[in-house]
């Protein structure tokens, strides 16, 4: 667990506008940076970074966060590659004891990262004098443009010798570009083939996947997993299809590097392929941190069915109720490549809005293998459905295909939970996905409000806001005095805890208090306030002015309430001398903070 600390100071050291700036051109207007949001189609800038609060808010969609949720939500990472590719970025190395040094002087990765970038280079450069290469390239219908934008080149029969001086530097085997055989010999492992370059989300090229010109085997060859590369963690294309993604809504999921480019050669950008393995939960969740719709394509016969079949199980436990995983099967002659040639764009994506949810396809599968006119067959419906359907995460997935077991076996909903050995506590599906962490698409996507009258409001709305503006101003405010038990004054009260601890770094600005609290039950109530702040900001002028009279108006509530207390006493005749001068004091402090200002 990355202690709470580390990410409080990394947050105070990074810059959220040169963190975003790597990914959009941002342009200065008033104290705010302005850019067309990444996360939704537009075309004026509606995506405000504000350095002063080290935030960015989309008054648009309402997408909202720190440069470490920037960096999660544009880029598909996780919160722990998040905080690791910031840290990087700063020269801190992400500890594991609760305190942070300075990054090793270990260059390992970037002498790989170096090798495979001059590589690429080199590669590229070669597929100019190739004509063989060329022409293959010609006969599959890419075009030079295509080529270029995915990095497309020839390696040689060996040719690695020339590049680098030293080939039998260690460097080149540890980037698997080449192999020792037993008797010492070094050779390229990549020999007269064509070449595609594997990026990782920073565009960084960390492996090949290279095809045999004519015949040969293996057909595909893929560099083996490295430092950099962990086939079972990387998509083809992903680098290059992040946008397109986001504009079409879904992510598709193709079998090769040739459906990828191919697809792109007819303007379906948003394509991405496994590498040499089945899709992986990794995969999964990788692609629905850019989308929630995935769509899986292949081809119609045995092996592609066999191949959705895996993908299928390897879901479940990535699986959202707000995403959708879908299945689009081709007829049997034809590949993604072929059909798009064959029969359009326009004809693929229309079979893609037509593709087979999950739970359809699995409940399909299922009853094609199963007798269901028999009791037998039932009954063998019902096992087989057993460890699919209860290893799905999504509680109100689950339910529905518990429901659809239970009405194709003839049995009650009751009696095949009891099978499958799952209870049904009123309300466990929603304490199953909180206890999931999976932050609720509402709480990703906060609504822009509307036009409709709000209420005004509370004082700890107020005085969160106040906050969430200044957070250094939390130390000012007295744990007793904040008012209420709603959702906000609980925020506020937590705030004020982790700033008496020290476990909150106010220099860190409003992105580093909003991530302090991400994944806690105060996350979502913050996230409103800090959106709602950016959408009608204090007048920096008065705000000071506005926090000292919340500040009097507490402390004026709070005498009154204790007034009223000892009011209430003395008409019982319960007040001792102790009480009236109390009561006496309180009534002296309540004129002057009436004085001081309007409460």
């Amino acid at each position: 667990m990355i202690p709470q600390s580390f990410i409080q100071d990394l947050l105070a050291r990074v810059d959220i506008v040169d963190v975003i700036e790597r990914y959009l051109p941002l342009k200065k207007g008033g104290a705010n940076y302005f850019a067309c949001c990444p996360f939704h189609g537009e075309k004026s800038p509606s995506f405000s970074v504000s350095p002063s609060k080290q935030f960015y808010h989309c008054f648009g969609c309402g997408a909202h966060g720190s440069a470490l949720g920037f960096l999660m939500e544009y880029s598909g990472l996780s919160f722990v590659e998040a905080v690791k590719e910031l840290a990087g970025q700063v020269g801190m190395q992400v500890p594991d004891d609760g305190k942070f040094t300075p990054r090793a002087p270990d260059d390992t990765l970037d002498r790989l990262v170096e090798a495979m970038t001059r590589t690429a280079q080199f590669y590229r450069e070669q597929l100019k004098h190739s004509p063989a290469a060329i022409d293959y390239l010609k006969r599959r219908g890419l075009s030079g443009e295509i080529a270029a934008r995915f990095g497309i080149g020839y390696a040689p029969r060996q040719a690695l010798d020339k590049l680098f001086p030293d080939y039998r530097a260690k460097v080149l085997l540890d980037a698997g570009l080449v192999i020792d055989n037993d008797e010492g010999r070094r050779y390229d492992r990549f020999r007269d083939r064509i070449m595609f370059p594997i990026l990782d989300r920073r565009g960084r090229v960390i492996a090949f996947g290279g095809r045999v010109l004519d015949k040969g085997e293996p057909k595909y060859l893929n560099s083996p997993e490295t430092p950099l590369f962990e086939k079972g963690r990387e998509l083809y294309g992903l680098f290059q299809a992040q946008k397109a993604i986001r504009d079409a809504g879904f992510a598709l999921v193709v079998e090769g590097y040739m459906d990828v480019v191919a697809l792109a050669q007819f303007g379906i950008d948003n394509a991405v392929a496994a590498l040499g393995t089945a899709t992986t939960p990794h995969h999964i969740n990788t692609l629905l941190r850019q989308t929630d719709r995935v769509v899986f394509c292949f081809d119609g016969d045995a092996a592609g069915r066999k191949a959705a079949w895996r993908a299928l199980e390897n879901a479940l436990e990535a699986l959202r109720d707000d995403a959708t995983l879908a299945f689009l099967f081709l007829p049997e002659e034809h590949d993604p490549d072929s059909f798009v040639r064959a029969e359009g764009a326009d004809a693929f994506r229309q079979a893609t809005r037509g593709a087979t949810p999950l739970a359809a396809f699995l409940v399909q599968t299922l009853r094609e293998q199963c007798d269901m006119d028999s009791a037998e067959g039932r009954a063998r419906f019902v096992h087989e459905a057993r460890p699919l359907v209860t290893r799905i995460a999504a509680p109100l997935l689950r339910l529905q295909l518990v429901k659809t077991v239970a009405e194709e076996s003839a049995l009650t909903q009751q009696e095949v939970e009891q099978v499958f050995g799952l209870g049904s506590p009123k309300g466990a599906p929603v304490r199953q996905a909180q206890r999931s962490g999976e932050m609720p698409a509402a709480a990703r996507r906060l609504p822009r409000p509307g036009n409709g009258r709000r209420k005004p409001p509370s004082k700890a709305d107020t005085l969160l806001r106040l906050v969430l503006h200044h957070p250094h101003w939390a130390a000012r405010l007295p744990v007793d005095l904040v008012p209420g038990e709603s959702a906000e004054a609980r925020a506020l009260v937590a705030i004020i805890d982790a700033i008496s601890v020290g476990d909150l770094a106010p220099a860190g600005g409003l992105g580093a208090l909003v991530e302090r609290f991400r994944d806690t039950e105060h996350g979502d109530t913050l996230a409103r306030a800090a959106a709602a702040l950016l959408e009608t900001e204090f007048d920096e002028d008065n705000v000071e002015a506005v926090f000292e009279d919340a500040l009097r108006s507490l402390q004026a509530d709070a005498v009154a309430a204790e007034i009223a207390r000892l009011t209430a006493l003395a008409g019982e005749g319960g007040l001792d001398a102790a009480g009236r001068h109390r009561l006496a004091e309180l009534l002296l402090e309540k004129r002057n903070l009436t004085g001081a200002g309007k409460v």
